[in-house]
């Protein structure tokens, strides 16, 4: 059974920095991609980030891009977001979440099929 478990998050003061740690078990994700999202309360999710297991390659949204870093440690199983220069717009429960199938449309949440219970960055003004 896979497990996403995420940690890192908190409150910071915008201009400040974040690093989130995605812990994964229970699959083998060297074949995976490993993506982050974001929502806040009575929105959907949106797209932030997404690495592939295997050669490391990333793709980012376009509001996050030249701020957020995402990388991944094959040795822990591990995915990280490190977050800079952030702002209160930043403020967002973010989820990490595995995609098994890897298919095109990775900036959609249906193409992850696994998710973790998700952390609350706080960016204050």
């Amino acid at each position: 059974q896979v497990r996403l478990v995420e940690s890192g998050g908190g409150l910071v003061q915008a201009g400040g920095s974040l690093r989130l740690s995605c812990a994964a078990s229970g699959g083998t994700f060297s074949s995976y991609a490993m993506g982050w999202f974001r929502q806040a309360p009575g929105k959907e999710r949106e797209f932030v980030a997404r690495i592939r297991w295997n050669d490391g390659s990333t793709y980012y949204a376009d509001h996050v891009k030249g701020r957020f870093t995402i990388s991944r440690d094959n040795a822990k199983n591990t995915m990280y977001l490190q977050m800079s220069n952030l702002k209160p717009e930043d403020t967002d429960v973010y989820y990490c979440a595995a995609d098994r199938t890897l298919g095109g449309f990775f900036w959609r949440e249906y193409e992850y099929e696994y998710w973790g219970q998700g952390t609350q960055v706080t960016v204050s003004s």
